[in-house]
Formats: C-alpha cells, structure tokens, sequence
C-alpha cells in the first residue's frame, strides 16, 4: 500500500478515528479534494460529486460493514489511481 494512499485517508479521516465514514469521504472530498489535487495527493480526475465519493466509498467497502478501514481504502486507492 502506497505513502500516498495513507496521506489521503489521513486527510479524509475528519474526526480521526482510524476509519472513514461515507458522509465523512463525501465531506472531506468536496472540502479537501482540490487542494489534495493541487498538492499531487489526489489526482484532478479523482474529483467529483457526492455520486461519486459514494461510488468510491462502496468499491472499497468490501465487507459491506459502512465503514473503510486503511487497508480497504487504500487496497481501492492504489487500484484505482495507480499508485
């Protein structure tokens, strides 16, 4: 799992817990998703709507338990963005 997939849910992990919630992937994307794509830690096509934060939130839950730990996030992450 890449150093990058760490910095992201890091920066997702709003009340940080440990685990990311569907409203807090939304939340911090649309809060924190340009300046995560300006500073190279998301790319540009990452962003997008709540529709999409959701899409992204659930191709990671694996186990279907509504939450994401590290290892499901960033095991999505790195597939999808190629890191």
């Amino acid at each position: 799992m890449s150093d990058k997939a760490r910095k992201l849910f890091d920066a997702l992990d709003l009340n940080e817990d440990g685990i990311l919630t569907r409203a807090e992937v939304i939340s911090a994307l649309r809060a924190k998703g340009p300046t995560l794509a300006a500073t190279g830690d998301l790319p540009f096509w990452g962003l997008g709507d709540a529709d999409a934060s959701s899409a992204l939130f659930d191709a990671a839950d694996k186990n279907g338990d509504s939450v994401l730990t590290y290892e499901e996030f960033a095991q999505e992450v790195d597939r999808r963005f190629g890191w």
